[in-house]
């Protein structure tokens, strides 16, 4: 018997009738960032359902999904958590693609299967990905004093916060939609919600945080690493190394793009992606 997990899981459907243009049984699971959705991939869905089965996931606390008042929320137990979603649905000839925190939590996901044995991960896609020891931005940083960051989302009010938050970190501040907004807003107008992202943001870098990126090395996968050249929470110097150290990896760098790619610059950065996905196809 399987147990019920703390995420939440859409599927995308194509449009038309037409088979996937993918190699049978690809499928794509897609990792948002912290304090992020599924509401992140919207411009990449569909794209990606012309090609296999697309699975978003809102991972525990954030979006959709449940936001036990457990303080199990560290990169590692989002991991695990992946991990343990695709044995139960026992997912293969899969392309694990993550934003920031996701994309850190993809890594670690990686190697928890790895050491498992398992080839289940055949292609990686990293976006503005969380990977190394750096500065936490402000609007993470926070989350290390919980009552002073709850008194002021109450205060300030959860949309104002996130579109100071969303302004911050893009290229252009003036391309910040209301729907961004509204969106990202919708988990933290709850205590729950609240609770669940400052839990989230104080275990954010893991405590074996050097020893798992020396592993990286071990991933030997076709790797994309896709950055905003002016990506202000997680360097790009970060987005070098990374790309230096996986050995199947192809670095691209998007001119005016901040941290957000998929939302910023979402035609160029969907080029990007399929440009990668048509020079590293699966086996038939």
């Amino acid at each position: 018997m399987t147990r019920s997990l703390p995420l939440y899981v859409s599927e995308v459907e194509a449009f038309g009738d037409r088979a996937p243009k993918g190699a049978p049984g690809e499928t794509f699971l897609l990792l948002h960032g912290y304090g992020g959705s599924s509401f992140t991939w919207r411009f990449w869905a569909q794209a990606l359902a012309a090609r296999g089965r697309v699975i978003l996931v809102d991972m525990k606390g954030f979006g959709e999904a449940p936001k036990p008042d457990d303080g199990r929320y560290g990169p590692e137990e989002l991991a695990a958590l992946v991990v343990e979603y695709l044995e139960q649905h026992d997912l293969r000839r899969l392309t694990l693609i993550g934003h920031s925190l996701g994309g850190g939590v993809s890594l670690l996901a990686t190697l928890a299967l790895m050491d498992r044995g398992s080839g289940r991960i055949e292609r990686l896609v990293l976006v503005a990905s969380a990977s190394y020891r750096q500065r936490l931005p402000p609007f993470v940083a926070l989350a290390r004093w919980p009552r002073l960051s709850a008194v002021l989302l109450r205060i300030v009010g959860a949309r104002r916060v996130i579109r100071r938050v969303l302004r911050a970190i893009v290229h252009d501040r003036r391309s910040v939609t209301e729907d961004q907004v509204r969106a990202y807003a919708r988990s933290l107008e709850s205590a729950d919600g609240v609770r669940a992202a400052l839990d989230a943001g104080r275990q954010i870098v893991p405590a074996s945080i050097d020893e798992l990126a020396a592993r990286f090395r071990e991933i030997d996968i076709p790797t994309l690493v896709l950055w905003g050249r002016q990506d202000r929470v997680v360097p790009l110097s970060n987005g070098r190394r990374l790309a230096a150290e996986l050995p199947q990896a192809t670095l691209t760098i998007l001119d005016e793009c901040g941290h957000l790619p998929p939302e910023e610059l979402p035609e160029e950065s969907l080029a990007a992606l399929e440009n990668f996905l048509d020079d590293h196809p699966l086996a038939e």
